[in-house]
């Protein structure tokens, strides 16, 4: 999950991981994975996609 986590933040070009946009992303990434998602390709994809943020 901190691999799907660190290429979201990338993806998104966030540094800050302070940002609350950064810790929504966490949530949705832990959530996606609890849902039993485990590739991180695919979680990124989901997060951004599920979030709406790209």
């Amino acid at each position: 999950m901190t691999d799907a986590y660190e290429r979201t933040l990338r993806k998104l070009s966030l540094i800050d991981r302070g940002d609350p946009i950064a810790e929504l992303i966490a949530r949705k990434v832990i959530e996606l994975g609890q849902r039993g998602v485990r590739d991180p390709k695919q979680l990124s994809s989901l997060a951004i996609k599920e979030l709406g943020v790209e």
